[in-house]
């Protein structure tokens, strides 16, 4: 299916690894060019580079921490400065955090909602007026399955993703008469090295039996306790969803939350 994307350009925050860089690969296989956003600038150019040379596009990466209320301004002056617009915008920047509300501290809320909801926020404050000049636009959040099933153990990660869903379909509903098309992807369990870092330890706390198993056993043992389809999902598996809503072909779907979760309302 061609999804009309060829020459478009696309910011994507959260780039470098994971989801992020899975979805900006898809996007470059349809001939999108790419504004790469992610902290570690080493790391950074060397993802940048890789995609430039297998698909072709042009790659700009921007090194920076999402945190900082200023990064989308410049990250935004920069692009233009490169390729006079964006087109497609993915606030995928964030990682999940276990814990209840008894557990979390208030350093925790404060960093996780400056890097999941803030950030989503400020950096389509900045680039929709663009989007609006042209009539035209696409933006995905990557959002959880527990802005829908919360789950106590990932209080904060799912009072966000709750927030970040809302967000979206108002956001959606403001911006479509101007041709702009508002998504969120929430996400179930997906196999990166963010899960494996910030969950697994959370789940072997609980789950003493499984304290000697490789991070491979327990998410493939876990898969098969908790989602109808047998296995965590793929970072490709996002990307693809992500590539559709993104692209011309989607016409109609606005301010939705697709679920991607195997089937599963809770992971944990």
């Amino acid at each position: 299916m061609d999804l009309k994307l060829t020459g478009k350009v696309a910011l994507v925050t959260g780039a470098r690894t994971g989801i992020g860089f899975s979805i900006c690969e898809e996007l470059a296989m349809n001939g999108v060019h790419l504004v790469m956003v992610a902290r570690r600038e080493p790391e950074l150019i060397l993802a940048a580079k890789k995609i430039s040379e297998k698909y072709g596009v042009s790659v700009l990466p921007v090194a920076g921490d999402v945190t900082d209320p200023k990064l989308p301004s410049l990250v935004v002056e920069q692009a233009e400065k490169v390729f006079q617009r964006i087109d497609l915008l993915v606030n995928n920047a964030g990682r999940a955090h276990a814990g209840t509300l008894l557990t979390t501290s208030e350093e925790d809320w404060q960093i996780m909602t400056e890097t999941k909801l803030s950030a989503m926020r400020r950096f389509c404050k900045v680039i929709i007026p663009g989007m609006q000049r042209r009539n035209w636009g696409r933006i995905v959040n990557i959002s959880s399955i527990g802005g829908i099933y919360p789950n106590p153990q990932l209080t904060v990660s799912h009072a966000l993703s709750a927030a970040i869903n809302n967000l979206t379909r108002s956001l959606a509903l403001s911006v479509a008469p101007d041709g702009i098309l508002v998504n969120a992807i929430g996400v179930g369990a997906v196999a990166t090295d963010n899960w494996a870092q910030n969950m697994l330890p959370n789940v072997r706390n609980r789950r003493p039996e499984l304290v000697d198993r490789t991070d491979e056993e327990v998410m493939a043992l876990l898969g098969k306790e908790k989602t109808p389809v047998g296995r965590f999902g793929l970072p490709e598996d996002i990307a693809a969803i992500a590539a559709f809503l993104l692209s011309g072909r989607n016409q109609f779907v606005t301010g939705q939350t697709i679920e991607a979760s195997g089937g599963a309302d809770r992971f944990m």
